[in-house]
């Protein structure tokens, strides 16, 4: 059986999906009740109370670890999800992380994210650990805008990264979930081309067959309304990747096709995909 955290997410919600497609018994775990395949074991869980996990890891096979937002958070602990994870007989667990630990290794929320990672080495569990880079799903930010007045607005324009379709990183999760090959490799996971934000809306356009015009917003405008919804800190951490990435951000990695045998999604795609969410 698999455990599968953040199961109702852009990635939770494929991966589990996929898994139940290739015949395995799997345990979607979210914070809310939600609709899962059919065949899919649903449970309420909060992954900060580790040890309310017990009954859900005791007797699962392998784990697929997203944490949630508060779990990076100062004073949380998601180690012990680790912990809980081997004494209930876990043998495999693929954690998401982030190529910031990379890229950007001292920021507060990567350092802890590095922690995570070192601890799941040393847990004498095998292990695969998925370092995904920016997420094409973040352009559901625009999405109102998008549909009430044609329009997006960000910063930076015309500098881009190689962004990802979180259904690849869904995808490469499950083939470390599955495949004994991947143990104890970490992946870094990109699109398989650099796009800035006013690209991104030429394609939005292209999808919903409607002109969107592009606004671009100071570094400032765009922290002001970031800061609504995460901390300021985790703000500026982003714009600073938007606004000046490191060759190493810009990299396109090879480890999606490595993995899946095929090339990663296109921003395109994913945008033609999620069409009726900007209409």
């Amino acid at each position: 059986m698999i455990v599968v955290t953040g199961a109702t997410g852009n990635i939770g919600r494929p991966l589990t999906r996929a898994l139940a497609e290739a015949g395995q018994q799997v345990t979607a775990v979210s914070r809310h009740t939600a609709e899962v395949p059919d065949g899919v074991r649903h449970v309420v869980a909060d992954l900060s109370e580790p040890a309310g996990l017990k009954p859900v890891l005791s007797g699962a096979d392998a784990l697929f670890l997203l944490l949630s937002g508060d779990l990076h958070a100062i004073g949380a602990n998601p180690a012990d999800i680790i912990g809980e994870a081997a004494a209930g007989g876990v043998r495999r667990v693929v954690l998401l992380s982030t190529l910031g630990v990379v890229t950007r290794p001292f920021g507060t929320t990567r350092v802890a994210m590095r922690e995570l990672e070192d601890t799941l080495r040393k847990s004498g569990l095998e292990w695969a650990i998925l370092r995904p880079g920016g997420f094409a799903s973040n352009a559901l930010w625009w999405a109102e805008s998008v549909r009430t007045q044609r329009v997006v607005a960000a910063p930076f324009g015309d500098i881009g990264v190689p962004i990802i379709d979180p259904a690849d990183i869904a995808d490469v999760a499950a083939a470390c979930l599955l495949d004994d090959r991947h143990t104890g490799n970490a992946y870094e996971l990109t699109g398989p081309e650099v796009i800035t934000p006013r690209g991104q809306t030429d394609a939005i356009a292209a999808a919903i067959g409607s002109p969107v015009s592009f606004h671009e917003l100071t570094r400032e405008e765009a922290k002001a309304g970031m800061t609504r919804t995460m901390p300021a800190e985790l703000a500026d951490d982003t714009l600073d990747i938007l606004g000046n990435p490191s060759p190493a951000e810009v990299r396109v990695s090879p480890d999606v096709r490595q993995v899946l045998g095929r090339a990663p999604r296109s921003f395109a795609d994913w945008a033609a995909r999620h069409a009726a969410a900007f209409r």
